[in-house]
């Protein structure tokens, strides 16, 4: 395994990632925690140590498959990622009551990286006012986060709007040889690396969509090559990847 060092981060970091928004379910559509917890601690005693979910995914049994299958002394090799969910927040104590609920469904004291979780105009409107980066420093001040974070889905403007807004340690966003130019892009990928944010590619493979048909060489040499580098690239796993 390959590792990368984020600005402002003790520890170095995989450069690959382990997301769990997609993971092995059975027939009935729940989480196939046999299967799921064997990949999940392999490639964490492969060298992974950056492990993502959400408070959503798999209809918020994620978080909670997370905190049991990370016990035996796995939750202490990684880093925990995981987002404050933006569409539920509508004062300051839902953002409280919500990062509590989380450590108590993953079972430990503390998240590595939180994210204000897939921001958009709407929910930057209604989140700034409401106090969220007071919110996110009194969180980093008692310890329950060690650095903050947030995804996003929107225009370009908004994302270095969001950037230039506090003194975040990284950002996430969807970033593939079909996206360079949607939503952050290349030119929001090297604006927060300017200002010194950790870089998280979400989507490298658009969910498992662009291992279907995957173009030669020449199909991708328009690519631009630029000393920007993500810190992690994710692997969501799926049933189809």
């Amino acid at each position: 395994m390959l590792y990368r060092k984020m600005k402002n981060v003790e520890s170095d970091l995989s450069i690959l990632g382990f997301g769990c928004m997609r993971l092995p379910v059975t027939k009935d559509g729940k989480i196939d925690e046999k299967q799921a917890t064997q990949m999940l601690r392999y490639a964490i005693d492969h060298g992974v140590n950056y492990v993502d979910t959400a408070y959503p995914y798999h209809n918020g049994e994620s978080e909670p498959f997370l905190g049991r299958a990370l016990q035996g002394g796995y939750r202490e090799k990684v880093n925990l990622a995981t987002k404050l969910p933006s569409w539920l927040i509508n004062s300051r104590a839902d953002m409280d009551r919500c990062l509590d609920e989380q450590l108590r469904r993953l079972q430990t004291d503390h998240i590595d990286f939180y994210l204000v979780h897939g921001l958009m105009k709407p929910f930057w409107e209604k989140l700034r006012p409401l106090g969220v980066t007071d919110f996110l420093d009194d969180a980093i001040a008692d310890g329950r986060i060690k650095y903050a974070g947030f995804s996003f889905h929107d225009e370009l403007a908004l994302f270095k709007e969001i950037v230039d807004a506090y003194r975040w340690t990284f950002c996430q966003i969807q970033y593939n040889f079909m996206d360079e130019q949607s939503q952050a892009g290349t030119e929001g990928l090297r604006y927060a690396a300017d200002r010194n944010l950790g870089i998280v590619v979400m989507e490298p493979l658009r969910g498992g969509m662009l291992t279907k048909e995957i173009p030669s060489i020449k199909d991708i040499s328009h690519i631009p090559q630029f000393s920007v580098h993500p810190v992690i690239i994710f692997a969501f796993l799926s049933q189809q990847q």
